[in-house]
């Protein structure tokens, strides 16, 4: 019998418990991810690599995250949750403990680029994904919302301890302590997360009692579902709609302000303790924003939903060259409206890959949107870095990453929902 068994007598559905394990997972792989974000600037200094190598490791390491969701999404069918997100964890506790004698540009893309880069895919937004559709029938939208604030939240736990740590240990204390909090987890998640809510004589949060019971084991290689499922995808629209505007989001968020606002800031005479200040405060706008957006998600339609999204961020982002010359409240006017559209775009996205694949295919299929996102992301990562080095500005960069989410507010309106009804929203 599994320790947790005894859980059906109580009122409180375990699902929310494996939602703060979750959310404690993907907290601690953004603060990994964030990493790099404060270290580009102490490596430039320290071992002469041009801002053009240090991007295009963490371009890869942004690819990489992106193409191993929808492999991870298939290894957890196939060998469990549990054991893909363990297996993952510890790959980059290792790898991150690793980074701290690299001295050569080499070692910064095989570490943070390839390994840390195709462990973090197990580890965020395809996991929560996952654990959504194995959970919850009910509220599917606000517990997304809760686990994609946890980057958010990442930023703010990490991100300004970071920062401080550079300037008074150096960047290798950096990754020695979030190595320390990946090791942690791993115990927390080998007791706490259970395979699946028949494991402990559950069923899904919201779910009838008399509904069919769905299995999410196969016995299949998890290269064949994953392209199985893309194959499948592929020939659907809503797929490239969905797959190319979250191409937009990821070159909008990750790689561009996620890789290279700290740095941006340097150029203005910012130290980088008051850039990742500005991250940490959009981090905490970004935490009630995305708890909204997906409490939003359950009662109205998504695609007006992205619409909003994509068109706010794209205006922040057009201002943000301006913003640096008002001293005292330019940044912080757009650190507030570009926080709480952050990474809002997650649970809508999410809502509709679901009713347009499926419970099943779901996840898989949004394990490849999210490959879209992420290359989208080390797209924008490696050519900000390029133009930054050719220009001497990143205001090019801005400008062309506020265009691209303004187009991508109008793409978000042609993904076909012929099905939506408030009612079947509020499922």
């Amino acid at each position: 019998m599994h320790p947790l068994a005894n859980w059906t007598r109580s009122r409180f559905h375990y699902a929310w418990v494996v939602i703060a394990v979750t959310f404690l997972i993907m907290l601690v792989t953004a603060g990994i991810r964030a990493t790099p974000s404060v270290m580009m600037v102490p490596l430039e200094r320290g071992f002469g690599w041009t801002r053009t190598t240090i991007s295009m490791a963490l371009a890869i390491n942004l690819a990489l995250f992106g193409l191993m969701g929808p492999f991870a999404a298939a290894a957890m069918q196939r060998f469990g949750m549990r054991r893909t997100v363990m297996t993952a964890l510890a790959v980059l506790a290792g790898a991150v403990a690793l980074s701290s004698r690299m001295n050569a540009a080499w070692q910064m893309v095989l570490i943070w680029g390839v390994l840390v880069g195709g462990a973090t895919g197990a580890t965020s937004t395809t996991l929560g994904a996952a654990v959504v559709n194995r959970w919850f029938t009910q509220h599917r939208g606000l517990a997304m919302g809760i686990l994609t604030a946890s980057s958010a939240t990442g930023q703010l736990a990490f991100l300004p301890l970071m920062a401080w740590v550079v300037e008074h240990q150096g960047w290798r204390s950096i990754v020695v302590l979030v190595a320390i909090a990946a090791v942690i987890v791993l115990p927390i998640v080998a007791l706490l997360l259970p395979e699946k809510p028949t494991s402990i004589g559950l069923r899904r949060f919201g779910e009838a009692v008399d509904a069919p019971i769905d299995t999410v084991h196969t016995s299949a290689n998890p290269i064949v579902i994953a392209f199985a499922a893309l194959s499948k995808a592929a020939k659907c629209g809503d797929f490239w709609l969905l797959f190319f505007t979250f191409f937009i989001c990821g070159a909008s968020t990750n790689g561009y302000i996620g890789t290279h606002f700290i740095a941006m800031c340097g150029d203005y005479g910012l130290s980088e303790v008051r850039g990742a200040g500005m991250l940490a405060m959009m981090g905490v706008c970004d935490l009630f924003g995305t708890t909204l957006s997906g409490w939003l998600s359950d009662r109205f339609n998504n695609r007006v939903l992205l619409f909003w999204y994509y068109g706010l961020r794209g205006l922040a982002l057009i201002f943000l060259p301006f913003a640096f010359g008002y001293q005292y409240f330019g940044l912080p006017i757009f650190g507030l409206f570009y926080g709480l559209d952050w990474i809002a775009t997650v649970p809508p996205t999410v809502r509709l890959t679901t009713d347009v694949f499926g419970r099943t295919d779901g996840p898989v299929v949004f394990g490849w949107v999210v490959a879209g996102h992420q290359l989208g992301a080390a797209f924008a990562a490696l050519g900000a870095g390029m133009l930054r080095s050719t220009l001497g500005t990143y205001t090019v960069a801005t400008m062309i990453s506020g265009g691209l989410c303004v187009i991508g507010a109008v793409l978000v309106l042609r993904i076909n929902r012929p099905d939506y009804t408030p009612a079947a929203a509020a499922a």
